[in-house]
């Protein structure tokens, strides 16, 4: 019989934690701030900022919200992040991905100060990931860890195999995972044989992007499924990348879709912020 990992529940201890943190930060005259940006009125973007706000005043975090026209331009964007940067009463400037059309993403993410970058997207958050500096980390993959962590999963020694090589997860995936001592084999669309490879891992983290993508004759009996995929089916179902239904009872542990790892997110991104005050 599989066990669920209940991503709600760990989220909220770990938010409970992020609060008494907090509180002690306040008591010494020091109040966490988090700006949040949103460009236009992207409906599931606007959903994750209302998330983060609510998030925010669970912990404590002071929120600073701006939200901007779909017009605002790409110098309007990044005078706002300047004064953002400049205000020693922020510690995190996260702005809400995607970004419309006529705004070059990677010129904003590299605005951002690397000691306001909550979001973990910065080139010098990545860099010291990659060679085991402190910094911050993208909040899915550090949502992952804390997921497996706190449900006793060992990972040391452990064959991981990751379906997805995009820089928000697969990549940091990677190297969290190595860091952690697990021995790492990163899939995409490219990969030959992938249920062959796929059936090697003792956890498998699926982050393709395509509903229900992954069935049983892709796991390995006993194996630990993390999955990071969301999407909406018709009448308004959530599924992820993992087919639940079937691959669920080969499985040791299990994230379901919702509340696996979609609320670890927000709550690293919680911890992020908190942590920036002595980054």
């Amino acid at each position: 019989m599989y066990q669920l990992i209940d991503g709600k529940a760990i989220s909220t201890a770990l938010k409970e934690e992020l609060k008494g943190k907090v509180d002690a930060l306040k008591a010494q005259g020091v109040e966490p701030c988090l700006a949040v940006i949103l460009v236009g009125e992207d409906p599931a973007s606007t959903v994750y900022v209302n998330n983060k706000k609510k998030a925010c005043e669970f912990i404590g975090i002071k929120s600073l919200s701006y939200e901007l026209p779909e017009s605002t331009t790409q110098d309007e964007l990044l005078a706002l992040i300047d004064k953002l940067n400049a205000d020693d009463g922020v510690n995190g400037i996260l702005v809400q991905l995607p970004l419309p059309k006529h705004i070059d993403e990677d010129a904003v993410i590299q605005a951002i100060s690397p000691k306001k970058d909550v979001d973990g997207f910065h080139p010098q958050s990545v860099g010291a990931l990659c060679i085991g500096q402190k910094g911050f980390v993208s909040c899915t993959p550090a949502g992952i860890i804390e997921l497996l962590k706190r449900s006793n999963v060992e990972i040391e020694g452990k064959e991981c195999v990751i379906i997805g090589r995009s820089n928000i997860v697969g990549k940091p995936m990677s190297l969290l995972m190595l860091r952690e001592n697990a021995t790492v084999t990163v899939c995409h669309s490219r990969t030959k044989n992938l249920k062959e490879v796929t059936k090697r891992a003792d956890i498998l983290i699926v982050a393709i992007g395509k509903p229900k993508m992954i069935t049983a004759e892709y796991v390995k009996e006993g194996a630990v499924v993390i999955d990071v995929g969301i999407h909406r089916l018709e009448g308004k179902k959530l599924c992820g990348d993992v087919d639940f239904d079937t691959v669920a009872e080969h499985t040791s542990m299990i994230t379901p879709v919702p509340g696996g790892v979609g609320p670890m997110t927000i709550a690293m991104l919680m911890k992020n912020c908190v942590d920036s005050v002595t980054m």
